[in-house]
């Protein structure tokens, strides 16, 4: 006869909590749309009050550590990590993110340090998927072919994200130009449905939430089975058969309800956040200044209201059993005031971060851009990839030279010369400079402006130096001619 034993096991698990949820999802909103949340909290939970002091975090770059947290400082008069509302339910949130991911800038390149300008501006690109997924692809270690075949996948998607053309005829068309099989855009379609939003790329809805749900952690409790429910039984979660579902898939109850939650949070369109986008005002998140010390980033503080608890209530809801739903606002109160803490945390982290990398731009302008990818950032600042792509999108940095979004700073680079790398942000200021400095009436063809670039160091192929020409939005050498011709008739 067997005895009973105890068996003692170590394992480590993630699961995506409320408040982990929560913190994510404010990370990846736009300030405005920050805004409208945390008024909306104000007004529904009566735990919640914004705080009067608007002071703000002015730290030089020279106190920053390399992973972007401030040097600590010896404090007199108590323990700063003493909370006003301290008790069993507070809760700490991991920002350890369980995914894994051409653009213009607002300002002008004209600012000065004395500059009264509006903090309000137009953001007049506005989000389009094409641009999104185009810019991650340059900034990703693709080689200039991998690139080019992206670029035409993404074309092949429709306002959903969704693939519309297959393989075969894709290669077909690009082999005009270039040989170019199935399996090589099978190969970079791969790599395609990687990026940002998690399940673009897809050919069918059971694909495309495969996507999303193979982008959590593999200990995500739930996974395996929500994506065998998203590749064979999409239809019996349609029809809501959910007994004969749970019959058929042999488990309980409760882990089925996981995986379905897990289904059900997946975004059947992912594209369709993009779509149809209009002009929208922009608000910086951070503020970028030159001291003595060098340059110092802070937050925008009147950005977003700073809340607190309200210790009448919260001392009401200690001193007495009662009052369930009181007792719940507090939490959730607590919950969002942590994930605002976690997103203010990360926002300076990533904007030092930048701001590190690319002082020689604030100094010089978009000649002296550094290439940097997201990889590089993500690096520094201990996260994941996908993490600084959330907190990239969508936010702005007010520096002297204007107002940028975070990923403006983000560019592919080319190899010069001497073994040092160039910025494709670089070489475009490089070839709007050329061209505005060409003679009148003999304009610089782009064979002509790659070997100007080459003498300088910087080696680029015509069909690169015709592509940034024209995002940069300058006219062909012939019509640059006939404009000449037509102003001097």
């Amino acid at each position: 006869m067997l005895k009973p034993a105890l068996q003692l096991k170590l394992g480590q698990q993630l699961t995506m909590t409320p408040q982990l949820q929560q913190a994510i999802k404010l990370l990846q909103l736009p300030v405005l749309e920050l805004q409208a949340q945390v008024m909306e909290a104000l007004e529904t939970n009566v735990m919640l009050e914004q705080e009067e002091d608007d002071s703000i975090d002015l730290t030089p770059l020279d106190q920053v550590t390399p992973t972007g947290e401030v040097e600590p400082e010896s404090t007199e008069g108590g323990d700063a990590s003493e909370s006003d509302d301290p008790g069993p339910d507070d809760v700490i949130v991991e920002m350890e993110d369980p995914w894994a991911e051409s653009s213009t800038p607002s300002g002008d390149g004209s600012r000065s340090d004395d500059d009264d300008r509006p903090l309000e501006f137009t953001d007049e690109r506005g989000r389009d998927l094409h641009q999104h997924l185009v810019w991650q692809l340059e900034i990703s270690p693709l080689d200039p072919r991998q690139v080019w075949i992206g670029e035409a996948i993404v074309d092949a998607l429709n306002d959903d994200g969704y693939l519309t053309l297959t393989t075969a005829d894709i290669a077909r068309d690009l082999s005009a130009d270039l040989p170019v099989t199935a399996a090589d855009v099978e190969q970079v379609l791969a790599l395609v449905q990687t990026l940002d939003p998690a399940g673009v790329g897809a050919r069918t809805l059971s694909e495309c939430l495969i996507l999303q749900l193979a982008q959590l952690d593999e200990d995500t409790p739930g996974r395996d089975l929500a994506i065998g429910i998203a590749r064979d039984h999409l239809q019996s979660v349609a029809d809501k058969d959910l007994a004969t579902l749970r019959r058929g898939l042999g488990v309980e109850e409760d882990s089925l309800q996981v995986a379905l939650a897990l289904v059900r949070s997946c975004h059947p369109r992912p594209g369709s956040a993009f779509a149809g986008a209009q002009p929208e005002y922009v608000v910086p998140d951070v503020f970028v200044r030159r001291t003595e010390q060098g340059w110092a980033v802070e937050l925008n503080a009147g950005s977003v209201p700073r809340l607190k608890v309200n210790q009448g209530y919260a001392g009401l809801v200690t001193r007495s059993a009662e009052y369930a739903s009181l007792r719940a606002q507090l939490q959730e109160a607590r919950w969002l005031i942590r994930s605002l803490e976690i997103r203010n945390e990360t926002l300076l982290k990533v904007a030092r971060s930048i701001v590190q990398r690319q002082a020689a731009f604030l100094e010089r302008g978009d000649e002296a851009m550094q290439p940097m990818i997201l990889r590089d950032v993500a690096e520094a600042v201990s996260m994941h990839e996908s993490t600084i792509s959330r907190v990239t999108t969508g936010k702005y940095m007010h520096t002297p030279r204007g107002i940028f979004e975070f990923r403006y700073f983000f560019s592919s680079h080319v190899s010069g010369a001497d073994g040092e790398d160039v910025s494709s942000v670089a070489i475009r200021a490089r070839i709007r400079k050329l061209i505005a400095e060409e003679v009148p009436g003999r304009p610089l063809s782009d064979a002509q402006l790659a070997t100007l670039l080459a003498d300088e160091g910087v080696k680029v192929a015509r069909r690169t130096v015709a592509k940034y020409r024209e995002a940069l939005g300058l006219a062909a050498s012939s019509e640059r001619r006939q404009t000449t011709a037509r102003t001097h008739a």
